[in-house]
Formats: C-alpha cells, structure tokens, sequence
C-alpha cells in the first residue's frame, strides 16, 4: 500500500512543483495590448469560452476573417469570444501597422470581435501569451507550434487551454462548433 501511495505521489509532487517553478498561469491571468494600444486584461473573459486566432492580411487564409465574423455573430457574447492577434511572422504577410490593421479588417470584413495590437507568435521574440499557448510546462496540456497564420487555440471557461486546431480548420468547422456548445 504504501509503495503504491509513493508511486502516484511522487509523479503527482513532480508536477506541482514543475508547474510552481514554471509559473503556470491561465489565460486570464495575461494583461496584452488592443489594437489602439491600450491595456487589454484577458481575465474579463472568466466564465467564457475563448478562440484565439493569429491572424494576417496578405495571407491566402485571410478569407477566414469572413468565418470569424460570422462565428462571433452567432455565438459571441455571454458565453463566447472571439480574439484576433495579428501577427507578421509568415512570409511577411501582416506588414501594416496597428492602424491599418483595424482599418483592413472593419472595411473588407466587418469584423467586431476583439483585435489586439500586432504581435510575434513564434520565434526568440514570441509574446509570453503565445509563449504560454505553445508550451506544456506553461499551459499543462501540450506542446505547439504555431505554424501559419490562422492558427487557432482553444480556451476553455477557467482559462485552461483545450487545444488548437490546424491553420487550415475553417471557423465553422465541427471541432470549433463542438467546443461552443459543449458544457
């Protein structure tokens, strides 16, 4: 009994204290910048469930924009969000500055869901938000890589990440819809 007592409980103990040493947060715990550079704190999305989105307006994904707008029109609000985060680390497809970026997105997409200021998701300079959504010492629950624009992770209603899906994975897709309505 005991030696199976020390068998769960030191596994158990070498995760607590990896996640102590690494300072595992939770995605409300990040404070980023909106589009206009004001202080963006993530923590008013406790209780909601969040899709996060690298995104990109010379990208031959950006028609996803279109599938985002319309995802957040029909779900957004109490229980779901919606967050872009534009980034340039794609053969140089997000070039524009915070400005333009606004300016793209409300004229060819109407979009309304939350965009934050241009950021770097991968690389020596990757934003701690997307440092923590790409490492499982961080996020407890995998390993990624952000490998295009239009990469999407999924969060869940206490800030735990879920997952990501593939750049590719269209808004209205099964998975996202699934994550949406499930409890």
């Amino acid at each position: 009994m005991i030696k199976m007592y020390l068998r769960l409980s030191i596994p158990l103990l070498l995760i607590l204290t990896s996640a102590q040493i690494y300072g595992q947060k939770s995605f409300h715990d990040f404070t980023v910048k909106d589009i206009t550079g004001e202080d963006f704190d993530l923590s008013q999305f406790k209780g909601k469930k969040v899709l996060v989105v690298n995104t990109a307006s010379k990208c031959g994904l950006t028609p996803q924009y279109e599938g985002l707008e319309e995802l957040y029109k029909k779900y957004g609000g109490e229980d779901f969000m919606i967050i872009g985060f534009p980034a340039n680390n794609f053969a140089s497809q997000e070039p524009g500055t915070n400005e333009e970026i606004a300016e793209f997105c409300q004229l060819n997409y109407g979009v309304s869901f939350p965009m934050m200021s241009k950021i770097s998701v991968k690389g020596d300079d990757i934003h701690p938000l997307y440092k923590w959504l790409t490492t499982e010492e961080l996020n407890g629950v995998e390993d990624s890589k952000v490998s295009w624009n239009f990469q999407k992770y999924l969060i869940d209603e206490k800030g735990q990440l879920v997952g990501h899906l593939a750049p590719t994975k269209k808004p209205d897709s099964k998975q996202i819809i699934s994550f949406i309505k499930s409890n």
